[in-house]
């Protein structure tokens, strides 16, 4: 394994090991300062931390095509992320961390119906078991309703598939810039979030502590802006297969550190859901990833687009596939 791949690989690890913490991270926040406030503090300070990075790249001017993709990229990442951090507010980051791992098997079967590719029947009996360790994790001891915070969370995975195939079909076979996509997302998630926390924003500045500042650059510049530039220049340096399944232990860090550093409780019927859903994801992930490599190499249509790894500031909007596609240029955008 080259030095370059071996550092790869350990960066996009430590991109998962960041993710899963978030979680908790959040959740801690949203007690203080309250979901809105805590979202609109995350997008300002993203957006002021990309700026050097846009000023090194020097892109084009933005078209209206692509501001016009970015702002509606913006928006659906905004939904993403207020059912997120809603559910996480009122489950467990445990739970909210394996939940979210289901849009792993949601992308590619949304975008199979999309592009009417069926997927193979092996997909589904993996879904069938991430399901089923859904059931299991939701309803706990005595098989009770799930919590509305986990049903944020199921729905914060769907809209999560759903805005990861849109941003698939918008930007596929376009010489969009990574960086400017993702600035032009910050940028109205920063405008959205402000405005609906202006009755509270100055209230959350006023209570945070030097804790709650930590947290918010914490989510910002590690969960964020770190991440983000990581992705940007490993997946180059490594399959988008490997990436995948590395980025995918984002919920087994979830699950660690909400028990670890969170305190939370895990009973047996939880920890067998878990172990389903994961089981489930990283199964299916496998046969998807299989089955797009026969698809391209068998009759030359269009394959599946791999759902991760994704490139983006707060949560994934350009597939790999575009990274791959600007393969030749540096984490800063300059041309080798």
């Amino acid at each position: 394994m080259s030095i370059l791949r071996s550092r790869g690989d350990l960066l996009l690890l430590a991109v998962a090991v960041i993710w899963g913490s978030s979680y908790l991270a959040a959740k801690s926040l949203v007690v203080v300062g309250g979901v809105l406030a805590v979202l609109a503090l995350r997008f300002l300070v993203s957006a002021v931390a990309m700026v050097p990075v846009v000023a090194a790249r020097r892109p084009a001017r933005p078209s209206r095509r692509e501001l016009g993709v970015g702002t509606l990229l913006g928006l659906t990442q905004a939904a993403v992320l207020v059912l997120e951090t809603y559910g996480v507010s009122l489950t467990s980051a445990t739970n909210a961390g394996v939940l979210i791992s289901l849009t792993i098997l949601l992308t590619p079967a949304l975008e199979g119906a999309i592009g009417r590719r069926p997927l193979p029947g092996r997909f589904f009996l993996a879904a069938a078991v991430a399901f089923g360790g859904v059931v299991l994790l939701v309803a706990g001891p005595g098989l009770r309703a799930p919590t509305a915070g986990d049903a944020l969370m199921l729905a914060a995975a769907v809209v999560r598939a759903a805005h990861v195939t849109l941003s698939g079909h918008l930007t596929r076979n376009r010489a969009y810039d990574t960086v400017t996509l993702t600035a032009v997302q910050t940028v109205v998630g920063a405008v959205v979030f402000t405005a609906a926390a202006a009755p509270v924003l100055a209230g959350a500045v006023h209570a945070f502590g030097p804790a709650e500042w930590l947290g918010v650059l914490y989510l910002a510049l590690g969960c964020s802006l770190f991440a983000f530039l990581v992705q940007l220049w490993a997946v180059r340096r490594t399959s988008a297969s490997r990436a995948s399944l590395l980025l995918g232990t984002e919920p087994v860090w979830a699950v660690l550190i909400g028990v670890g550093l969170g305190g939370e409780q895990l009973s047996a019927t939880t920890v067998l859901g878990i172990a389903l859903v994961l089981a489930g994801t990283h199964f299916g992930l496998r046969v998807e990833t299989r089955h797009r490599a026969r698809s391209r190499s068998g009759d030359g249509s269009p394959a599946l687009p791999n759902p991760e790894p994704e490139v983006s500031v707060l949560v994934g909007t350009v597939p790999a596939a575009q990274t791959r596609r600007e393969g030749r240029e540096d984490q800063f955008g300059r041309s080798h």
